[in-house]
């Protein structure tokens, strides 16, 4: 099958992620093999590729936004059948026995292991997963659609919930790229006022066209202060700007799995019983939750679509800042 693999991290710009013929994966008991369609391209994608997540194996193939059609079921597989459309995301497995696992926080398992890191992902035309990790697509979604929903959407609705947001509230989006431009449209459907910081232009039109109430850059003066704000830039000192900005008693969630330093703040910035928290991964509870949300509202992604064999390019436009919503890589039969 082809496959863009990477057997060395390193800068995207020397383009680390090579095309490859490699033999197609089997499932194993409560497994099931995907034809992949469609995957989706995210900055821990980046992440992974540059070596900024250390890297548990290599060679690996990265890509865990992923959708396509069961093709072969594992021994003791019932979930599914052959044909069924089904999503990976970044969550591949968790031990399913530690305190965390038990409490509902299988996100925080520290056997967990993720889909394009320790496990090979969707940036291939086959991958395999365990059964009790992936999800039933809804209809009305075109796979191409579809795919950022997996880990853009999923991550962002799961901030979404750690933000402490109520309907009807006020919420600070700071950077607008592809799992901004899902979560907008859900708290647009809870009622809430949002406001987005993002300095790129085009950004800033796609967020009007999502519904922003106002638009501006991290350190502007938004019109009012904000009850909750999500951070989707990888940098340190925009959490700081939000809590600039955020009234007493709000919550500053932190989506990122890599981050620069956190500049030394003034005491001032988090009193007031302001409270400040990070977002690590997602549980399955969250796909499911706002796969059945996305057919509800519906979600509306904006996508770019490339060949498998631009992942490299793809990946320095995602650095770049050059995506308007979310890329998706679209997998050749």
């Amino acid at each position: 099958m082809k496959a863009m693999i990477l057997r060395k991290a390193r800068p995207i710009e020397e383009n680390p992620l090579e095309t490859v013929e490699v033999p197609e994966p089997t499932p194993g008991p409560d497994e099931i093999r995907i034809k992949v369609r469609a995957c989706g391209v995210c900055h821990t994608d980046l992440h992974t590729v540059e070596g900024e997540l250390a890297l548990p194996r290599l060679p690996v193939i990265p890509g865990h936004q992923i959708v396509g059609a069961v093709d072969q079921l594992g021994a003791d597989v019932t979930r599914f059948r052959l044909g069924d459309r089904v999503g990976v995301a970044w969550l591949y497995s968790s031990c399913e026995q530690c305190d965390f696992c038990q409490r509902g926080l299988e996100n925080l398992c520290d056997q967990a292991r993720f889909t394009g890191l320790h496990a090979d992902g969707g940036y291939a035309q086959y991958t395999v997963v365990p059964a009790a990790f992936a999800y039933p697509i809804p209809p009305g979604f075109p796979d191409l659609q579809a795919a950022p929903l997996l880990c853009a959407g999923v991550i962002g609705y799961r901030s979404l919930r750690l933000s402490e947001i109520q309907p009807g509230e006020r919420l600070g989006l700071f950077g607008f790229g592809a799992s901004a431009h899902v979560t907008i449209q859900v708290a647009r459907h809870w009622g809430c006022e949002v406001f987005v910081f993002t300095r790129s232009e085009e950004h800033r039109q796609l967020a009007r066209e999502l519904g922003a109430a106002w638009v501006g850059g991290a350190r502007d003066e938004p019109p009012a202060l904000l009850d909750s704000a999500i951070t989707f830039a990888p940098a340190g000192w925009i959490v700081l700007e939000a809590l600039r900005v955020l009234r007493k008693g709000g919550t500053v969630a932190i989506n990122a799995i890599h981050m620069s330093p956190i500049p030394e703040m003034k005491y001032s910035l988090i009193y007031g019983e302001r409270t400040l928290r990070s977002v690590a991964n997602m549980a399955r509870q969250d796909a499911e939750e706002l796969l059945q949300l996305a057919a509800q509202i519906p979600i509306r992604t904006e996508v770019e679509v490339y060949p498998l064999a631009e992942a490299n390019r793809v990946l320095q436009r995602l650095k770049d800042r050059q995506v308007r919503g979310a890329a998706v890589l679209e997998i050749p039969e």
